[in-house]
């Protein structure tokens, strides 16, 4: 509900909104009024400054909200016009702190601060490298490396994701190129989704790069495909026309996976970490790991266990035939000279191996003379 409560000044009512709901909705005022009014004589450009009280913390009548809202708005205009400001101290803070953050990785994607690690992705049973998963990582110039979980959100709010996504797109192209037959796995992001570029910039980082089509898998979340369900076949069978693979990633997590692993072009499933964590502990992980593995094999599609921290994991995947396995217990994320260096290394212990093989097999053949 919007009110005018006098000359330039409005009173937004929204309950249930949440938090980043209330970020979301001031970005998307600010955009809107910041769109210049024509008319016969020029433009007129419309500024605008933002004051949020949130109840109950914030006020318990409307009167005690009104009060904290005009206060907060007090200090946004302090802080420059085209702000929003919070009246509680700390989510004040929190959102300065948060602007900060992002302006820090406009600067950092120009300067180079942003890098791939590599996470292998090991056949079962050969436990031999199939692929890799692509990771981002950022090294702040001050504040040292920078958790994924606290930047990857903001570069979606922000709309930074899709230059971040595509340096990482290409980077990880010219990578996995030089590894001779090696995949790379990507993650695509829902914002990333919505770009109507997405698949020419797909395109252009293949050609670009040189990497085979079948050796770029895009990983793509269930979210993607519950806005627009017809537009997003569409996009993934255009990306699919590329020669790419496509995964659906965190697998058992939705409400739609089987109708979407029917209906969308996939060739990967990846089962969420939630239930290969509990695998060797819970009596009911392995039968919903055992059903995800079926449907699989009954859609003719990859699975790929992600999480894979120990041992015993390990053997029960392994016994109810999982194709291919992804955690620590194989490996952590590396640096691309240590991929190199672990595929040298895997490829030199397979052919000591086989001319082991065929040491014994000379040895217990019958004499001739």
């Amino acid at each position: 509900m919007v009110a005018r409560v006098g000359g330039d000044e409005f009173v937004i009512a929204a309950p249930g909104m949440t938090v980043d709901a209330v970020e979301r909705f001031c970005a998307k005022l600010y955009a809107m009024i910041s769109e210049p009014i024509r008319h016969d004589r020029g433009e007129i450009k419309v500024g605008m400054s933002i004051g949020i009280a949130l109840a109950p913390s914030d006020g318990g009548t409307p009167d005690e909200l009104l009060r904290a809202a005009d206060t907060a708005l007090y200090r946004s205009k302090q802080q420059g016009r085209g702000q929003f400001a919070f009246f509680a101290t700390e989510m004040n803070e929190k959102i300065i702190a948060m602007r900060r953050l992002a302006d820090d990785m406009r600067h950092s994607l120009a300067a180079g601060d942003f890098y791939l690690d590599y996470q292998p992705r090991f056949d079962t049973r050969a436990r031999r490298i199939k692929s890799v998963e692509a990771l981002v990582r950022w090294m702040h110039p001050e504040k040292g490396r920078i958790n994924p979980m606290d930047f990857i959100p903001l570069a979606e709010q922000n709309g930074l994701i899709v230059p971040l996504g595509e340096w990482i797109l290409r980077t990880a192209c010219r990578t996995a190129r030089d590894w001779d037959g090696i995949g790379v796995s990507v993650n695509l992001s829902p914002i990333q989704f919505r770009d109507r570029d997405l698949v020419q910039k797909v395109r252009s980082a293949l050609q670009d790069s040189g990497l085979p089509s079948q050796l770029l898998e895009l990983e793509i979340t269930e979210g993607v495909l519950l806005e627009d369900a017809a537009n997003a076949r569409e996009v993934l069978e255009e990306l699919k026309s590329l020669g790419i693979k496509l995964a659906m990633d965190d697998f058992g997590t939705g409400y739609s996976s089987l109708s979407y692993l029917r209906n969308f072009p996939f060739d990967v499933i990846k089962i969420d970490r939630s239930f290969i964590m509990d695998l060797d502990s819970s009596d009911n992980a392995r039968p919903i790991v055992q059903a995800i593995l079926g449907l699989g094999k009954a859609l003719g599609l990859s699975v790929t266990a992600e999480g894979v921290e120990t041992n015993e994991q390990l053997a029960i995947l392994t016994a109810d035939q999982c194709n291919e396995i992804q955690g620590y217990l194989m490996s952590r994320p590396l640096k691309s000279d240590q991929v190199t260096d672990l595929l040298k290394e895997i490829d030199k212990m397979v052919v000591c191996k086989q001319e082991r093989s065929q040491s014994e097999r000379l040895a217990r053949a019958p004499g001739v003379s």
